[in-house]
């Protein structure tokens, strides 16, 4: 009996330790381990406050300011060159010599019969005022006394006819002497001393029989070089076009042009800087093939880094945005509700900031409300990222983040 309640005991307690054991299952939740959220490694930036200036970016061509084909005005033989080819001559300098012996024979002759025709005009007059004293007495008939005036009235016209053949001798003999008529650089000569050259362009090694012509006025011959051409490169221009669209804004930021817009030419090789001018010309239409405008600047060059005819990259600065906001381009994301960019906040979290691009200038990004400088956005690693994201920046404004 005694051995049966001992065993009806034992299964009590095993039932009571079950019954626990099954409760403390059911009902016992063990504590959950703290699950670490996984930072995203970006790239930041800090937004700036700053003066951008706002420019258009084209491509443009250097040219001679003022380019001077140099012609020889009168035909004969070269005698001399008297500069050096590429080198830079003033204005007025002494470029080359045209023979001047048949001119200068040619200023003699005219000179001979203007001296005789004056001596022969004052022969008329003299009898003219002996003519007009008789004629008062009626001495002569008044046919002679007429006469006698039309004769002097035909030699003056002759003495004129004779000076003026003086001044055309003397023009044609001081063009014998060829000038530059600019300060500039002296190119490549076409032609050598001895060559027989004429005032059409033409040169040529074959002696000529003809006489000393003026051919001033006539036109030069297709194919004519001249002489030499004369760049003035110091100041220079620089030549491009911008499109009908942002003409008028032109128009409207320089005063109708009559304020200077800056103007800067870049390298197309490296981008480097060949010098800073200002625009000072727009031509006078629109070209309707392309929908362009041709502007011209000037630039002083003085270190000659522009030469005509090179090609260059033309930055015009339309204005100065004055205290931009600005972030990198590479920081503004697109939505369904417009621009955002992640800011990142305290202990590395990030927000979605709603931001309004103003103007996009090269790699910088002007906006307006929604940030303030100084603060973080997130240039690279944003496709993974969401409000409340917690990142590590691995790169600062392109160097490595501390």
């Amino acid at each position: 009996m005694a051995s049966r309640r001992k065993i009806r005991w034992q299964f009590w307690v095993l039932g009571a330790i079950a019954v626990v054991l099954v409760l403390w299952v059911l009902f016992h939740k063990p504590h959950a381990k703290p699950v670490r959220e996984h930072a995203v490694p970006v790239t930041a930036a800090r937004v700036a406050v700053q003066d951008l200036p706002v420019s258009i970016t084209t491509l443009g061509a250097a040219q001679a300011w003022t380019s001077d084909a140099i012609f020889a005005q009168v035909s004969g033989k070269l005698l001399r060159v008297n500069f050096t080819e590429g080198s830079f001559v003033k204005a007025g300098q002494l470029l080359a010599e045209v023979d001047p012996a048949p001119y200068r024979a040619a200023l003699t002759q005219a000179q001979g019969m203007l001296t005789r025709d004056q001596a022969v005009l004052a022969g008329a007059r003299v009898d003219l005022a002996r003519y007009q004293a008789l004629a008062k007495q009626d001495s002569i008939a008044r046919q002679t006394y007429d006469d006698q005036v039309a004769l002097v009235k035909q030699d003056e016209g002759t003495v004129l006819l004779d000076q003026g053949q003086v001044a055309a001798a003397k023009v044609n003999l001081g063009w014998t002497r060829i000038t530059s008529p600019i300060a500039g650089r002296a190119g490549v000569r076409t032609v050598d001393p001895g060559n027989l050259v004429s005032a059409g362009g033409g040169a040529s090694s074959v002696p000529s029989t003809s006489a000393a012509t003026n051919n001033s006025s006539a036109p030069g011959a297709g194919g004519a070089t001249g002489i030499v051409i004369i760049n003035q490169i110091e100041p220079i221009a620089v030549t491009f076009t911008v499109p009908q669209g942002q003409f008028q804004r032109l128009v409207d930021l320089s005063d109708g042009f009559r304020k200077p817009l800056a103007v800067a030419a870049l390298s197309q090789d490296d981008g480097a800087s060949l010098g800073s001018g200002e625009l000072r010309i727009a031509d006078n239409r629109i070209d309707p093939a392309t929908g362009t405008v041709e502007l011209k600047a000037r630039f002083a060059n003085s270190g000659d880094r522009l030469w005509p005819g090179q090609l260059v990259n033309v930055q015009l600065t339309l204005q100065v945005l004055r205290n931009a906001t600005t972030v990198p381009v590479t920081a503004i994301n697109r939505g369904p509700n417009g621009s955002f960019v992640f800011v990142i906040g305290p202990k590395n979290k990030v927000a979605m900031r709603p931001v309004a691009v103003g103007w996009t200038q090269g790699e910088t990004a002007v906006v307006k409300g929604g940030l303030k400088g100084g603060e973080l956005v997130v240039t690279d690693g944003q496709l993974i990222l969401k409000a409340g994201s917690t990142v590590r920046v691995m790169r600062l404004g392109g160097a490595s983040a501390p």
